[in-house]
């Protein structure tokens, strides 16, 4: 069996792709199903996609990405399935898939982690937010052969335009990288939260109350980012992501956060930074919204928080009580390992490929 992987960023670059197929490539392979991946983005293009101006660089990185998307149309024909992650371009209608589908007659298996179908595009690359075409993701989805989506919320919405819909949930390989735990006992207690520059900015709501925090409990908050928050009145330290320490990085929080707005944007998000909280026993915090209700368990593995002062009383009894913080740890590692691990959701991937052994 041949699978055509087609994304918008290298591999091993994006957490989208990282954490939903990249991580089940060498499973793929043990059971002889060949892939290609194709991707839109050079990871010279991806280093620079989210930065701010440079808009000529960025103008010819999706010229070539479209040319390059043109080649592949020719390389297609061996392929019985082709993957398609969120979409073939990042601008324009759905003239690949469209393609891809009627044209080349391929089973079109497609997968989005995010509501891509609403307008969300980051303030370094707003300029293009008049034609990124979300609207094309209804199109794409009706003329899919399966479809794959990250939660129950985006299901939903797919199953609109078609009714071979799946959830196949983000996760963390607990086998070979999130495998270690955290050890609660520690001098120094570290509240945390990693993400993209995208999600910072939920964070903002929370300076106050954390600030406030701070101020009857020290503690540390840490940010590992791509950006530096730059509060106004938390203390914080700062620690750029990488891929290479990203676990060591991880595993200096006590307490894991994930604050979301309540809108429809929010809903569609897949609850990763919880995921990898719990897969290395940090308890996680997070808010009412989506997924997250699904993946932490209110007061056994973590907190689910609505209001500022649930988040606060939350905070407060992980602060002060280390037992409390290595239990919730515990389950939250079972959670994960039983639920959103790569080995758990195989069998749903192959599954997506008609696959029989």
């Amino acid at each position: 069996m041949k699978v055509a992987f087609v994304v918008p960023y290298p591999e091993g670059k994006a957490p989208s792709q990282r954490f939903r197929f990249e991580q089940q490539f060498e499973n793929f392979q043990e059971k002889n199903i060949d892939y290609t991946v194709f991707s839109f983005l050079t990871e010279k293009d991806f280093e620079q996609l989210y930065k701010p101006k440079r808009y000529f660089s960025k103008v010819f990185s999706i010229l070539k990405g479209f040319f390059k998307r043109f080649l592949m149309l020719f390389s297609l024909k061996k392929f019985e399935f082709v993957f398609i992650h969120r979409e073939v371009s990042p601008i324009g209608p759905p003239i690949f898939e469209w393609i891809i589908a009627k044209v080349l007659k391929k089973k079109i298996i497609y997968d989005f982690d995010d509501a891509i179908w609403l307008p969300n595009t980051s303030e370094a690359n707003k300029i293009v937010a008049k034609i990124k075409w979300h609207s094309k993701v209804k199109n794409i989805c009706t003329w899919s052969y399966k479809i794959s989506c990250g939660n129950d919320y985006l299901a939903a919405f797919a199953s609109s335009f078609n009714k071979n819909v799946f959830v196949v949930p983000t996760t963390v390989d607990t086998e070979k990288i999130h495998n270690q735990t955290k050890d609660q006992k520690t001098k120094e207690i570290i509240v945390g939260w990693t993400g993209t520059h995208s999600t910072i900015a939920y964070l903002y709501e929370f300076e106050d109350i954390l600030h406030n925090i701070q101020e009857k409990i020290p503690f540390v908050f840490q940010v590992i980012s791509n950006k530096d928050p730059k509060f106004k009145t938390l203390k914080y330290k700062y620690i750029a992501w990488q891929k290479e320490t990203e676990i060591e990085d991880l595993l200096k929080f006590n307490i894991g956060i994930m604050p979301l707005k309540n809108d429809k944007w929010a809903e569609g998000k897949c609850g990763f930074k919880a995921i990898q909280y719990m897969s290395l026993g940090i308890p996680a915090l997070v808010s009412s919204v989506g997924v997250n209700t699904k993946i932490v368990a209110n007061n056994l593995n973590g907190f689910v928080c609505n209001k500022m002062e649930e988040w606060e009383n939350a905070l407060e009894i992980l602060l002060q009580n280390e037992e409390v913080r290595t239990s919730f740890g515990k389950n939250a590692q079972e959670k994960i390992e039983n639920e959103y691990s790569k080995q758990a959701v195989l069998e749903k991937y192959l599954f997506l490929f008609d696959f029989t052994a």
